[in-house]
C-alpha cells in the first residue's frame, strides 16, 4: 500500500471516529438524528464487510457478551422480524461507547452493577445465568416504581440499554422495514405506525 493510501485511509478513520464521538455525544444530549445512528450503523457493517466477526472496539468481550443478550431479551425475534441483535444493536452500542468516554462508563458500570447483582443472588454472572434468573433480574429494573434504592443504579442503567437498543433497531434496515416505512411516496392519507408513536410517547415519558 502506498503513502497516499495510508494518507486516505488514516483520514477515513479520523472521519470515522469523529463522527461517531459526534453521535455519541447527541445521543447524551438527547438530540441524536436518523442520519448520525444510520452513520453509526454504516460504521458498524463495513466493520464486518470482509466476513469476520465484529470485534468490540469499547467494550471487553465479557461485556459485549452481556450487552448481546440485553438487546436479544429487550427486542427478541418474532413472526415478523428478527431480534435486536441481527439489527446491530450490539455494535450499534459499542461503537458509541467507543466514541464517548462518557458513554464508556455507563455501560461499564451498569454492566458491572447487573453482574455484582446476579452473582449475589444467584452466584452466576448475567450472561451464564438462566433465562428465568435473567428474566427475574430485569424485572426488578426495567420499571421505576416502587423500587428499593438499591436498585437505583441498575434502574438507570437499564433504562439507557433499552432506550439504545430500541433507537439502534428503528434506525435500522430491519427496523425500518418492521414499522413499514415505505420512503416517500405519494398517499391519499397519512397515518403514524402505532409502534413509532408509542415508542415516541415511551421516550417522552407520556
Amino acid at each position: 500500500m502506498g503513502r497516499s493510501e495510508n494518507r486516505e485511509s488514516g483520514s477515513e478513520n479520523v472521519s470515522r471516529r469523529s463522527m461517531i464521538a459526534s453521535a455519541a455525544a447527541a445521543l447524551l444530549a438527547g438530540s441524536m438524528t436518523r442520519l448520525q445512528a444510520q452513520h453509526v450503523h454504516e460504521a458498524a457493517a463495513g466493520q464486518k464487510a470482509s466476513g469476520v466477526a465484529y470485534k468490540p472496539k469499547a467494550l471487553n468481550d465479557h461485556e459485549y457478551a452481556t450487552v448481546r443478550k440485553l438487546s436479544e431479551l429487550i427486542i427478541p425475534a418474532d413472526d415478523v422480524s428478527p431480534s435486536a441483535i441481527e439489527a446491530g444493536a450490539p455494535e450499534f452500542i459499542d461503537l458509541l461507547c467507543s466514541g464517548s468516554p462518557e458513554m464508556s462508563r455507563i455501560y461499564t458500570g451498569g454492566l458491572g452493577w447487573l453482574d455484582y447483582e446476579m452473582s449475589k443472588r444467584f452466584g452466576t454472572a448475567f450472561v451464564t445465568a438462566t433465562s428465568q434468573q435473567q428474566m427475574e433480574m430485569l424485572d426488578l429494573v426495567a420499571y421505576r416504581n416502587d423500587k428499593a434504592p438499591e436498585l437505583g443504579p441498575g434502574i438507570e442503567f437499564f433504562d439507557w440499554a433499552r432506550k439504545m437498543v430500541v433507537d439502534a433497531f428503528y434506525t435500522s434496515p430491519v427496523g425500518v422495514k418492521d414499522i413499514g416505512y415505505l420512503g416517500n411516496k405519494g398517499m391519499t392519507t397519512f397515518e403514524v405506525p402505532a409502534n413509532s408513536l408509542a415508542y415516541a410517547l415511551e421516550n417522552r415519558g407520556l
